[in-house]
């Protein structure tokens, strides 16, 4: 077994993060969104936020072949290269936040972001939308700030998409089409900055398999006959999530 690979496996609270990720995939694979809000909140109780961040963005690899395909078909894709362009610009910025700052001050952020989208989609969220390419360019580009420095990259476009008029599976393959692929895109950022270790790659390579089965298992008990019902169940976890990963509780 490579060293590093060991280092990893023998990484303090690495359970518990395992834990967050199958049940991070297990809701992104039956809603299209979610995975970080649960995710990020949780393994930043046991890891530096960087590598978190670092780590789901390796996970993610599992999303292009469960859950990527079928979403594909249903997204918008203009809309969703739109704001895929202006992400991958505004990135950096993002990335070097979460370089800078003090890793309180990001999980306080991570777990604030999470509460605060969770109430917004509880409050049914549904302010209408209404813009060409411009708006959509912002929404990319203020996904792309909170993704690069908290790995929170869903709330602006989760919250943006669910004001537009579209049938739910357009909504559910913008999402997932867009949080995948961006999510991917942030390790070359992260690279860059100096904050992709080898530690965090193979803390990634592990969270695949539980990930990897999550979003397998989602995908599979998704029937739109019981949206609502997986929807509620998303909104319980990521409640869960960010109550626990609060820095309050030490």
């Amino acid at each position: 077994m490579p060293e590093a690979l060991a280092a990893a496996l023998a990484e303090p609270g690495l359970g518990w993060v395992a834990l967050g990720s199958l049940v991070a995939g297990l809701v992104y694979g039956f809603a299209g969104f979610g995975a970080a809000l649960i995710f990020m909140p949780v393994a930043t109780i046991f890891l530096p936020p960087a590598l978190a961040v670092a780590a789901f963005s390796t996970s993610a690899l599992a999303s292009l072949v469960t859950v990527v395909p079928g979403a594909w078909r249903d997204a918008d894709k203009r809309s969703v290269a739109i704001m895929i362009g202006a992400c991958l610009i505004f990135t950096p910025l993002g990335v070097m936040l979460l370089r800078l700052a003090p890793e309180v001050a990001i999980r306080t952020v991570v777990c604030g972001l999470t509460l605060v989208t969770l109430a917004a989609l509880l409050a049914g969220w549904r302010v209408p939308v209404r813009g060409g390419w411009p708006l959509k360019a912002g929404v990319g580009a203020l996904a792309g700030i909170t993704g690069g420095s908290t790995g929170l990259n869903g709330p602006p476009v989760i919250l943006f998409n669910l004001g537009t008029d579209q049938p739910v599976a357009v909504t559910r393959g913008n999402l997932a089409v867009f949080l995948t692929l961006t999510s991917l895109s942030f390790l070359p950022q992260l690279w860059v900055q100096g904050l992709l270790p080898p530690r965090a790659l193979w803390i990634g390579v592990v969270l695949l398999v539980p990930y990897a089965l999550g979003t397998f298992i989602g995908v599979r008990v998704f029937t739109p006959d019981r949206a609502v019902v997986y929807k509620r169940l998303a909104y319980v976890l990521i409640g869960a999530a960010g109550i626990a990963g609060l820095p309050v509780w030490g």
